[in-house]
């Protein structure tokens, strides 16, 4: 028996940051059939309020060190503005969505993060149980798109901020013994790139052991880091098909007309 097919998409990047991108990505995935669930973080519109309001931002190996400050901004920009401006233009495009944090409806409890060596604030870390599964599968059988961002709780009434790519892991993961699940990274490039500055050095099928070699000559960096362990661990763990791909050519991907994108592979 073939299961339901289910899409994981995240939205990260320009694609996020730019309005009229983003207006277009949201047209372009309300005509979607297979259904979808669409994770978003925000990181530099939350980034540009810190600033604004002269609160220190800090990034580690791509991730964001937040403290007290720092996750009011973040709860204000991704489980506020940002969410529910995607949401109302699904709405627009006759997409009937709702907009979800961790916190509502305990859809994803996360553990506050201990590290040795460095204190990472507010920063909530998932496990195997993160997921309210069941609520996700309800919504879905209502016909309804999550729209998922990247506040948690704590289930003891504190508010964290977790990587916006490893909830959307942590979604398909979930999935991924009742549905046949997508994951797809969506930003501005055409995907892994072996050069960041030219958007044609896409590479289009990745395996563990390239990325610890391409890792540890530097060609993969920074942001992408904890993007590609997400993809892996999705991979290790049920998730069909796993890709990287420029946000604008997400309807040829699925269609099988867009080729340049990075496949992450066993």
């Amino acid at each position: 028996m073939n299961k339901e097919k289910v899409l994981v998409i995240k939205i990260g990047g320009n694609s996020i940051d730019n309005p009229k991108e983003l207006v277009a990505f949201l047209e372009t995935i309300a005509t979607i059939k297979t259904p979808f669930i669409l994770v978003h973080g925000g990181g530099k519109l939350a980034t540009d309020l810190a600033e604004k309001l002269n609160i220190p931002q800090q990034l580690i190996d791509g991730r964001r060190i937040t403290n007290a400050e720092t996750i009011k901004i973040a709860t204000m920009v991704y489980a506020g503005y940002i969410n529910k401006n995607i949401v109302a233009l699904l709405q627009k495009n006759n997409k009937n969505s709702i907009g979800l944090s961790g916190a509502d409806a305990n859809l994803i409890q996360t553990t506050k993060r201990v590290h040795p060596t460095i204190d990472y604030g507010f920063v909530g870390d998932l496990h195997t149980t993160s997921i309210n599964t069941e609520f996700i599968e309800n919504l879905l059988n209502f016909d309804l798109t999550p729209v998922v961002n990247a506040i948690t709780h704590d289930g003891k009434g504190e508010l964290l901020n977790t990587n916006a790519d490893s909830i959307a892991n942590a979604l398909a993961v979930s999935l991924a013994s009742k549905y046949e699940v997508s994951l797809l990274y969506c930003f501005e490039k055409n995907g892994v790139l072996y050069d960041p500055s030219n958007d044609d050095s896409v590479i289009h099928e990745l395996n563990h052991q390239q990325f610890e070699e391409l890792k540890q000559q530097g060609i993969i960096s920074k942001g992408m880091l904890p993007k590609l362990d997400n993809c892996f661990h999705a991979l290790q763990n049920g998730v069909q098909t796993i890709a990287i791909l420029k946000a604008t050519l997400i309807l040829g991907f699925l269609n099988h007309t867009n080729h340049e994108y990075t496949r992450i592979i066993k």
